[in-house]
């Protein structure tokens, strides 16, 4: 059987599974790239790529143990720890788990990550309920059930706020559009030739269910993509990623077994071009 076979019969028995007395409901949309795997890669220092194909997923390691960003959908934890360990670290030793938004593809394997770690779960305050109730209160996606089994945060997160281990710092840039509470974590990383600024980035892009200037469930749409829009494109940085592979082009910029190659991802051009697609579509949104 396929590797992408494999994991999405686990996906389909984990979200069948009943969570604390509820069932998971069935996911709103899945994508054969969301799971299928992808070999894990020192991305620059001491920060590696252990995501799927799709689904970026980030390790930061440091002595006094690692931080862990984004865990895709639900069964995913089990890829995860595969390419944790192929690097040579231990999941054991994951002590926080962040994200750059609270939708099922995102935070799906929270739970389970939680559960094997012991890792403490930070999110930004406005994403919290959504993590805490499986994505019942999405403001699209919600109203149905929960997606993803709920997890209850160990903090809450607020923007530049710090998130610190070891010698290691993030700082939390809080970009609200496409989930409330989506975030972007800013930080340096250390090679044996330099340092690199680093930035992880929620990409704003604006869901089409999403209206302006608002909604019931979001009334204040609008004003947070302006805000979201016009703080990322005054970002500085020397190296960016997203919660998406594809919004940052991995396959064209990284090939397997082709080294260690930080310089690639230094693509201010790209970056902008993406910030602009969406600034493009904020537009026509403002304009029906």
């Amino acid at each position: 059987m396929s590797t992408f076979y494999r994991l999405f019969a686990v996906f389909l028995i984990v979200t069948s599974l009943p969570c604390t007395a509820q069932k998971l409901r069935p996911l709103p949309n899945f994508r054969p790239e969301w799971v299928r795997d992808y070999k894990p890669f020192r991305i620059a220092g001491n920060l590696y790529y252990v995501g799927s194909e799709d689904l970026a997923c980030y390790l930061i390691t440091t002595p006094k143990g690692h931080i862990l960003i984004n865990t895709g959908l639900p069964g995913s934890d089990t890829l995860i720890r595969r390419h944790v360990e192929q690097l040579g670290f231990k999941v054991a030793d994951i002590k926080i788990l962040l994200t750059n938004q609270a939708h099922f593809d995102h935070v799906g394997g929270f739970a389970a990550m939680k559960i094997l770690t012991g890792a403490k779960v930070m999110i930004e305050e406005k994403d919290a309920a959504v993590l805490a109730d499986g994505g019942n209160s999405d403001f699209l996606m919600g109203g149905h059930g929960p997606m993803f089994q709920p997890v209850k945060a160990d903090r809450l997160l607020h923007d530049r706020d710090t998130v610190q281990l070891g010698d290691m710092r993030l700082v939390v840039l809080h970009h609200p559009g496409h989930t409330k509470g989506a975030c972007s974590f800013l930080f340096d990383v250390k090679d044996e030739q330099r340092t690199y600024r680093i930035l992880i980035a929620n990409i704003p892009t604006i869901l089409d269910e999403t209206k302006f200037p608002g909604m019931p469930t979001y009334p204040q749409a609008q004003k947070d993509y302006a805000y979201t829009l016009d703080a990322m494109k005054k970002l500085q940085f020397d190296c960016w990623f997203a919660a998406h592979a594809g919004q940052f082009d991995l396959d064209k910029k990284h090939k397997t077994d082709g080294g260690y190659h930080p310089e690639v991802f230094a693509d201010r051009a790209g970056y902008d071009a993406a910030i602009g697609e969406c600034y493009g579509d904020y537009l026509k949104r403002q304009a029906h």
